[in-house]
């Protein structure tokens, strides 16, 4: 069985997930994710919004060690580096994420990129648990 890392980020299981984010109905400012206030005017008129699936590649680089806690994946010789990316979902918002892809020499600036789930570790009950990355379009 598989189960979302963070199940209230995205509308994954469907077939083409969107993460949800939130805009401020005030001030139009838009999170990701969701917020309760909005951090450019304080309000607490925050409502969710499903962000684009797909966008372009503004920064990225390599995760080569396992990160610090909270951090529940893979350690020691089971780690695997992987891509780690800024990418801008249309005009909406900007949103760090895995890359699918971690050779840098295959990544270039405003390449298009693509929402999609990948497996991240296995918890204790032999479950798949899946992430939201980008994949190159």
């Amino acid at each position: 069985m598989q189960k979302a890392l963070a199940p209230d980020i995205s509308t994954w299981p469907e077939e083409h997930p969107q993460l949800i984010g939130s805009r401020c109905e005030d001030c139009g400012a838009t999170t990701f994710p969701t917020q309760q206030r909005c951090p450019r005017c304080s309000h607490a008129t925050m409502s969710d919004l499903l962000l684009p699936r797909r966008g372009t590649l503004v920064a990225w680089t390599t995760q080569g060690f396992p990160p610090g806690p909270p951090y529940a994946g893979p350690t020691g010789e089971a780690f695997t580096p992987f891509g780690v990316g800024l990418v801008q979902l249309g005009d909406v918002v900007r949103v760090e994420g895995r890359l699918t892809e971690n050779d840098p020499a295959r990544l270039r600036f405003g390449m298009e990129v693509e929402l999609t789930m990948i497996p991240f570790t296995t918890d204790g009950e032999g479950n798949e648990i899946v992430t939201f990355a980008f994949r190159p379009v």
